[in-house]
Parts: structure tokens; C-alpha cells; sequence
């Protein structure tokens, strides 16, 4: 009974060991044989070079662009989006009614098509727009948003932050409605009203909630692609430069599929080591609150 049970558990996980074989470990193993070869995408005959392309990603001014860019958008962006994500539930949590439909309609931005928004954000941006002839004509400013190495960054955060802040928003929201209303009463009872009420008891039994946006907008960093290709192209002086700009430029512009792939490996290593700091400080913080 027990072999049986046992074949029937293989046999009902197979498609799914069978689509992350296919779709997942192959391609991970070809790519860890590909960062150590100088495959040029279109060759058939290729050879290995050893550590040669994790060497010369090592002193790229390009990578190195890349990994300070992203830690750039990073200190831009999630603080933004996890602010305003925040106030965002608080305000439809506060809501009599059709809390779902307001709920819906701030997330509607996250389906959108990034190229779409990146399309409409750059004519919005351009020298040319009703906006900057606005500024130029009547208030005396010449802003080039998308030329600049401080403005084309920030403008970038600042249009991710308002494609993904309805969807953090939603788990703001599921955290502020599990929230007990018991506690509450009880921190009313010890004093604790308004502000006070706000700082000491929402937000350290939202924790969960600060866990996994911040998880995710961490991660969602090291996978910038579409925003800074459309509005930006990298620049200007690689100030928009990401990891996934880098690889696709290595891999298939440049055509170094083997360079490519080690840049690849090097962003997914620091992917993870940044995300592990991240989440041992969030769990530092949650333990001093009861979280364990």
C-alpha cells in the first residue's frame, strides 16, 4: 500500500518535475557549462576560457555600473513604493465601502504593459511635451528629465513605484485586515490613541506585510529591464545601466553569449546575497516585536 501510495505521489508531481527539469535545472546547468565558453550565440564550434569571463566582468566598467546603478534605484524606489503602498491600504482600509473597487482600481497600473507605460512616460518626458513647454514658457525651466544622471534614475523609480504600489498596496491591506480589533481596544484601554496607536501597535503587527513587500521590491531590482531599455537605453553615463540592460547588450547585441552568461551568474549571486542581508535585518527588526 505504502509503494503504491508512493507511485501514484511520483506520478501526480511528474508534470510539474518534468516542466522544472525542462524550463528550470537544464537551463541552469547549460548556463553554468556556457559562462566558462566564448560562445558567440551563432558559432557552432565554441571553447572554453575558464574563468576568463568572470575575470573580465570582475573589472568591467560596465558591471560595475550596474551593480551600483541597481542599489541606486534601490534606496529611490523602495522606500517610495513601501511608503506609498502603505498609505495607500491605510487610506482604503479606512473606507466605508467599496473598499474593492478602489482596491481594483489602484491595481490596475500593474497590468499594464511596461513598454506601454515606459512609451507614455517618455513622450510625457520628452524635450517637446505640453509639459516641458509648460516649464520652459511660463516658469523658466529647461529640465532635460531623461538626460540627466540624477533626474533619468528617479524618474524611472518614480514611474515603478506607481505601476507596483496598488499591488503592494493589496498586502498592506490583508495585513491591516487581519489585524485583531481586540488589540486595538486594548492598546486604546493602556493609552495608546492616534499616533501613538499608529506607530506601536499597526505597524509592528504588519510586519509580515513589511516582510514581503520589501523582499520583493529588493528583488524586483536585480530584474529591471523594460523601463530603463525604453526611456533611457542605459544612460545617460550608464546612470540607468542594470543588470538585465548589461547581459542583454553582452548576450545579444554584442553577441558574447558566453560573457553574457556569466554576468548572469554574478547578478543572480548578488541577487541572493542582498536579499539575505535584507531579510536577516526585516527578521532582527520582527523579533524585537514578537515575530519569531
Amino acid at each position: 500500500m505504502n509503494k503504491t501510495t508512493a507511485r501514484l505521489g511520483w506520478l501526480l508531481a511528474s508534470p510539474y518535475l518534468i516542466y522544472s527539469f525542462i524550463f528550470f535545472l537544464f537551463p541552469l546547468i547549460w548556463a553554468l557549462y556556457l559562462a566558462f565558453t566564448n560562445w558567440n550565440l551563432i558559432a557552432p564550434d565554441y571553447g572554453t576560457v575558464g574563468l576568463q569571463n568572470f575575470i573580465e566582468a570582475f573589472f568591467s566598467q560596465s558591471v560595475r555600473a550596474a551593480f551600483w546603478t541597481t542599489y541606486k534605484f534601490m534606496l529611490m524606489f523602495v522606500p517610495i513604493v513601501v511608503a506609498g503602498a502603505l498609505f495607500l491600504a491605510l487610506i482604503i482600509h479606512s473606507l466605508p465601502r467599496l473598499k474593492g473597487l478602489f482596491s481594483v482600481g489602484y491595481f490596475l497600473p500593474y497590468l499594464a504593459s511596461g513598454v506601454a507605460s515606459a512609451i507614455v512616460v517618455k513622450g510625457v518626458l520628452s524635450y517637446n511635451s505640453p509639459l516641458n513647454i509648460f516649464f520652459r514658457n511660463h516658469l523658466g525651466m529647461d529640465i532635460n528629465w531623461l538626460d540627466s544622471p540624477i533626474l533619468a534614475p528617479l524618474m524611472i523609480a518614480l514611474m515603478m513605484a506607481w505601476k507596483f504600489v496598488g499591488y503592494y498596496a493589496l498586502l498592506f491591506l490583508s495585513g491591516l485586515e487581519s489585524i485583531p480589533k481586540e488589540i486595538y481596544e486594548a492598546a486604546e484601554m493602556d493609552g495608546a490613541v492616534g499616533w501613538k496607536r499608529f506607530w506601536y501597535v499597526t505597524i509592528p503587527m504588519l510586519y509580515p506585510s513589511f516582510y514581503t513587500v520589501t523582499i520583493l521590491a529588493v528583488g524586483l531590482m536585480f530584474g529591471i529591464f523594460t523601463e530603463p531599455y525604453v526611456l533611457t537605453g542605459g544612460g545617460p553615463d550608464y546612470s540607468t545601466h542594470t543588470w538585465q540592460l548589461e547581459i542583454y547588450n553582452q548576450a545579444f547585441e554584442k553577441l558574447n553569449a558566453g560573457y553574457g552568461t556569466a554576468v548572469a551568474i554574478i547578478n543572480s549571486i548578488v541577487t541572493f546575497a542582498s536579499i539575505l542581508v535584507f531579510r536577516k535585518i526585516l527578521e532582527k527588526w520582527g523579533a524585537k516585536h514578537g515575530w519569531e
